[in-house]
This record gives C-alpha cells, structure tokens and sequence, in this order.
C-alpha cells in the first residue's frame, strides 16, 4: 500500500468513525431511571425543587446533587487547531469532542465541549466566566498565542474552578517529566545546563517556564522563533511572554546559539535542527523536537551524528512519545476530587513528579502484564510511561490532589489517599483501554496471522486495520480474485503479495505438500489420500491449521461462519498434542463499569471437575495478559454448599483439585452470579469468603450457563465481546464467531500477534 493509498484510506476510514452508526464521538444518557410517574416527579416538577433549594441555601451541595463535580468543560474558539491553524469553532468541534472523549475514556471525567465565535480574548473570557455554574473545572484548548495567555489570566483571576489552557500547561508537564528523566539518564541537573528552544507560541513559553521551575536558570535559556534569538532590544514579533526570556546582545540565528547546549526544546518546525547542530551540543544531548507530523529532526539522524542523544518527539511511533494525555485527564481527576479551585504551580509539579517516577518504576516489572512481551525498562528509549499504562490514573490523580490538599487550594480534602488510590487504580480498565495492552505487546514482534475465511469482508476490513495498527502480516486464505473483487467494493486498498499473501484452495502450488501433512496426521484415524486432497481443497480451517503445523503461520483465527465446535474438531486433529489441547474458551466482555471474563463458553459442554479447574487456571493467565488481576468464581445453581445438584457437585469437586496446590491468583466457589458480582451480598452469605469484592471472571459448569450470560450481557448490557479466547492451544489458533464485527476480528488477531511467553 502506497503512502497516497494509506492517507485516502484514512480520510476516508476517519470520515466513517466520525459519521456512523451516529455522527459524532459524544452523546448524553441519563443516570437515574425514568420508568414512571414517581420518577418523573422526582427526576422533575415537583421533586427537583428540593435538590435547587439544597443548594440555593449550600452552593458547595451542588457536587452532591448534579454533575457538576466530574463535569468539565473544553472551550475553544479554533484560533489554533493542532496542525490545522484558526479553522474557527465549528471546525473545530471534531477536536473537542474527540478531547471530552479522552477525558471519559481515560478519567472518566463527564464534558461538554463548547465552541465558541468570539475572536476577541477579553470578550472569550467574559463568555467563559459566565459558564461557572455548569462546570467543576475548565480546559481552554486550542486557542493562539498571546490570546490563550490573556483568557486563561483573566478566568483564573475570577472563577472559583481549576482553568487549564492544556497546550500550555499539559505539554509543559510531560516535558517537565521526560526531562527530569532524560537530566536522570544524562548524570546533568536543571541548575546546570543550557537550553536552547525554538517557537515561542504558548506551549514553548510554558515549557520553558516549567523547566524555571524546576530549577533551570532563566539566564541559561537561549529562545529562537522565525525572527532568530530572542534578545534585548528586539521589536519584530516580540510578545510580553517572549520578552521574559531576552538574551543580552543583538541579533543571532538558532546556529549560533546551539554549541554546548544540553538540550534543545523544539515547539516549531520540520527540519529546524540540523544534524551539524547536533554535533555542536553538549556530550549526551537531550533532543526534545516535538513538532507534529514531522519533528525537527529526525531522530536516526540525530543518533547517527550523537549516539548517545536522548530523544523524544511528538509521534507514537518513536520512543518517548511526549503525549498531553499522560498527563490532562488525570490533573483533572485529582482536582475534581479534592475540589480544588485552581491547578496550582504545586499541582503540576505534583503532575510532573507523578509522570516521571512511575516510568522509573518500570524495572520492577509492575505494568509487564499490561504490556506483555515489552521490555518497559527506564532508560534512554524509556523516559515517560505508555499513554495506556493503566497505573497513570492512581499515581498521577493522587499526587495531584494531595499537592492540592498541602498548598491550601482543596475544598473537599481526601480523607484517605491510599483508599483513594485503590479506587482509581480499580476503574482504569474500561473500554478501548483494556485492549491496548495487547495491542502495545503484539507490535514488539511482527507474526504471521492467517484468517481462514479470508474472502469475508469483515476479515478484509480486519486485515486493512491490522496494517495500519499493528505490525503482523495477514494471511487470507480464498480466492484471490474474489478477495480483490469484494475488496475494492468495500473501498479496501489492499494489495495481493505486498499488503497480505493469498492462499487459493483452488490453485496453490503447495496443494500437495499440505494434503500429504494432513494425511500423515490423519491417515491412522480414517483420512484416506483421496479425503486428505479434497479436505485440503474445500476446508479452510483444515488449511490453515496446516499452515500453522507447517510453520508457515504463527496462528490462525477462523469461525466468521459455521459452528464453534466443527472449527474446532479440526483445530484439535492437526494441532492437539500432549502439550496442547483445547482447555477451554474465554469470552471478554467490556462493559461499561469494567471487563468481565466469562468462560467456558463454548469448548467443554458439560466439563468434569478436572476440565474445570483446568479452564479456571488457564483463565487466570489470560486474564492477566490484559493487565487485569484475575478474581474468579465458581459459578453453579448451588451456592457454598446448600444444594446438593450437578453443577454444585462438579464445582465443589473443581475447587478441591484447585485448592491442592498453592495458586497465585484469587478463587472462590460454589456461588450465583450474583452473589460473584456484589460483594457485600455474598460477605452476608458466606462471611469467611477468600474473596474480596466483586469478582472479575465467571466459569460455569456447563456451556449453555455460560453461553447465556455471555449472550445477554452482549444484547442487554451493550457488552463488547473480545473473542472467544481459545485456552489450551498455545495461542496458535482462535474460533471467533459468526456475530464477530471487524473490529472484533482486529482485536483477536491483536491477541493472536501477541508473543506471550505461556499460555493457557
């Protein structure tokens, strides 16, 4: 696929996010039922008077009878569209919606997005200072430079709510993080060194007033823009905030000022630093080049001229990706829950601190199950943690509110941080959130995937997100002019031999390797020569187990037709051994309040007690791959004893093998559904559990109990499968099923690429 194919098929897959099922990325549900006449009257007129005279006579009641406190507004007037300049407010509108999504997605942090015409900062401020009453907190975005100066001055000046224009302050707190860690990395401290920085719009002054305070001398920073140095005596496009960092003399170019420099901040252009500069710097310099699409260097030729460089830029494709959303969603957290009034200079030092110890504490291995078969190491290429590490919540919001509580701001202190923590540290896992993980392992190592029914569109538009968001190589077994034809019906631009590789059943020229494999397996259980070649013609799921026998593939996924269980008989004749059989199948279900695993939903109808506790162990290594601390229960019609049925028998007898060897990872059982999934329930039934909270995964004694919940929580609960995982296997196929959409096809293959040293 082209660079030009690659972009139109972008714009294109964008315009269709943006467009359907709903256009937009946001909608309003309501929290409280609205079945009926009591509830109208209470959601309404009459009842609704109450909670207004509550907080007409106590303003401060207004968190605990409205939304206000987790509700945040993002304000702009799109005089500053990242990449895309003034593009005006309602341009602007898919940017900010996108942002109040990052904030429900990361903090859950409710947002309206509000955009506004008015071009005139004052006027912009008056507006945004009438909004007070709606919002516990307010994040200007994308408003030019000085302007964004002048709003965010006057609206801190006369609300009583945090105001964060987050393109200053958001990038300087993740600058201020990876540098504390690069100065860590380099043996050099703030105080010492000499910074050289180019652009000088909103992000740029706040960067550099951040590294101020974190101790670099104002007198040891040298300021570029498109006039040259910043210096004494300038008048051409000279702002107040540019003025603060003047160099004596007259005027100098980038070139002038880069020698001896220990690091250079680029906030500007592509190509700004050349590879001469480099040379010029200090031993071990820090290249911050953090301009989007195209940093102003590339880092190879940054590294070929300074090995030992340090280097950070604006793109997730290269390490140290300085990324604003490790830090926005979650300073607004931790303000919101100590009810600050402002983000304080303490507050995002907190932020600051936070970002940075957390990628020091990656050697302990503490997110490896969050990004498995990924070396999270603190070092040169390791700076500041993953955008999805899932520990960003807990440590970055507390440090924040307790800075908040210390210098005075917060007006509804944390009693307990540490309890505080735990709840944040147990709500991260949420979404699109829990698939990361596995999406960030499987790009350390490309593999091989081939789908079986490679002619189906689903797999088609799979394997087109598979190139564009992983680094795996699909395989599709079909026809391949077929696979061309519904390809480009689709819009797909997806090229035989460069984007996929194409296995035909009807013409493939290792058609007669692969029969007399599939003979060689099969020949002592009833597969004769003349059925090994007509299997190996008409079935592709036989086909594709071959190819993974023959080390032709590194896993298969099929089962967008036909039944679970015929897939899988052939899965077991070609790739079953000893070492690996089908143990059982794990369904993800994301829910809105967090996943939920549920097994075995399809492998072992009516499983022994031996067949369960194998699924429970196998689940609670898949489990843990997305990041996830398996608590499991044993789910049965009986509950701790007291009724002596099939299910009940089984489970009991599965609990015993498991409790006959130490286990590391949580267990309980006999119990309902309801009393796994509500704690305080089953703390009255059985006081002396071994089990705390509600539990995160449910194995059942048979598939149809499994199977139910599974397809209830899809149909009832807007449930999003991942899966079914297939256990036992090695990780060398998956069944999916015939309800499976595309993009639950990509995250199964994101499951499938991932190199996990042991499985289920």
């Amino acid at each position: 696929m082209s660079d030009d194919d690659k972009k139109a098929a972008l714009r294109v897959a964008a315009l269709d996010y943006h467009r359907n099922p709903r256009p937009g990325k946001l909608e309003i549900r309501a929290t409280k039922p609205l079945a009926n006449g009591r509830d109208l009257s209470r959601a309404y007129s009459p009842g609704v008077a109450e909670a207004c005279l509550e907080i007409k006579a106590d303003p401060d009641t207004a968190r605990d009878y409205t939304t206000r406190g987790n509700l945040v507004g993002v304000v702009t007037n799109g005089s500053a569209v990242l990449g895309l300049g003034n593009i005006g407010g309602l341009a602007s509108k898919p940017v900010m919606e996108g942002k109040a999504v990052l904030f429900k997605k990361f903090a859950n942090i409710d947002c309206f997005d509000i955009e506004l015409n008015e071009p005139d900062p004052e006027k912009l401020a008056d507006i945004v200072c009438a909004l007070e009453p709606t919002f516990g907190a307010i994040n200007l975005e994308d408003i030019k430079a000085p302007d964004c100066f002048i709003v965010e001055k006057l609206c801190r000046e006369r609300m009583n709510i945090p105001v964060f224009h987050d393109d200053q302050h958001g990038t300087a707190i993740v600058v201020g993080a990876a540098a504390t860690n690069a100065l860590r990395v380099a043996g050099k401290r703030f105080e010492d060194i000499k910074i050289v920085s180019t652009g000088g719009g909103a992000a740029g002054i706040a960067c550099l007033n951040m590294l101020l305070k974190l101790g670099v001398r104002r007198e040891n920073v040298w300021l570029c823009d498109i006039e040259g140095l910043v210096h004494e005596g300038r008048e051409a496009d000279m702002t107040p905030q540019k003025a603060e960092y003047a160099q004596p003399g007259g005027p100098r170019s980038l070139g002038d000022v880069i020698d001896g420099a220990d690091l250079f901040l680029g906030l500007s252009g592509p190509g700004v630093l050349k590879p001469e500069m480099v040379q010029r710097m200090a031993d071990a310099p820090i290249i911050f080049a953090l301009a989007n699409p195209t940093p102003e260097i590339d880092p190879e030729e940054a590294r070929a001229v300074a090995p030992r460089a340090l280097i950070a830029t604006g793109r997730s494709d290269f390490p140290n990706q300085v990324n604003n959303v490790l830090c926005f969603p979650f300073i607004f957290r931790g303000a919101l829950d100590a009810g600050a009034t402002v983000i304080n200079d303490e507050m995002k030092i907190a932020c600051v601190e936070g970002i940075a110890e957390l990628a020091r504490k990656t050697t302990s291995a503490e997110a490896a199950a969050a990004y498995q078969g990924e070396q999270l190491t603190f070092g040169p290429d390791y700076l500041i943690p993953k955008p999805f590490d899932p520990r960003l919540m807990g440590v970055v919001a507390t440090a924040v509110a307790k800075a908040a509580m210390e210098s005075g701001v917060a007006e509804r202190p944390i009693e307990d941080l540490t309890a505080y923590k735990r709840k944040l540290d147990g709500s991260v896992f949420r979404s699109a959130m829990i698939m990361r993980p596995v999406f960030e392992a499987a790009a350390t190592q490309p593999r091989r995937i081939v789908f079986t029914e490679g002619e189906d569109e689903r797999v088609l538009r799979a394997a087109h997100a598979m190139l564009e968001e992983t680094t795996d190589r699909p395989i599709l077994i079909g026809r391949p002019e077929v696979i061309e034809l519904r390809a480009e019906r689709a819009g797909l631009q997806l090229r035989a031999g460069t984007d996929f590789e194409t296995v035909n059943p009807e013409n493939d020229a290792r058609y007669r390797d692969y029969w007399q494999t599939y003979h060689a397996i099969m020949e002592r259980r009833g597969v004769t020569p003349d059925l090994a070649k007509a299997i190996m013609r008409t079935n592709t799921t036989a086909i594709g187990a071959i190819m993974v026998q023959r080390d032709e593939a590194d896993s298969m996924i099929c089962g967008t037709f036909g039944q679970y269980l015929w897939h899988l008989n052939y899965i077991s004749q070609v790739l079953g051994s000893k070492e690996l059989h089908p143990v059982g199948a794990l369904s993800l279900m994301i829910l809105e309040d967090g996943p939920l695993f549920v097994g075995d939903t399809h492998v072992n109808p009516q499983p022994t007690p031996q067949q369960i506790a194998d699924s429970v162990v196998a689940s609670a290594r898949h489990v843990r791959r997305f990041g996830v601390e398996p608590k499991i229960a044993l789910c049965s019609h009986s509950q701790f004893g007291n009724f002596d049925c099939d299910t009940g028998i089984r489970m009991r007898a599965a609990l015993e093998i498991l409790d006959s060897r130490p286990r590391d990872f949580c267990y309980e059982g006999e119990m309902h559904a309801d009393a796994a999934l509500d704690g305080e329930l089953r703390a009255r039934i059985f006081p002396n559990s071994r089990m705390e909270g509600a539990a995160n995964t449910l194995i059942f004694a048979n598939t149809d109990a499994a199977s139910g919940v599974r397809n209830i929580l899809k149909m009832k609960a807007s449930g999003l499968e991942v899966g079914p995982i297939l256990m036992g296997m090695g990780n060398k196929a998956h069944i999916v099923t015939s309800s499976i959409t595309a993009r639950g096809l990509l995250n199964v293959s994101a499951i499938a690429g991932t190199p996990v040293a042991h499985y289920g």
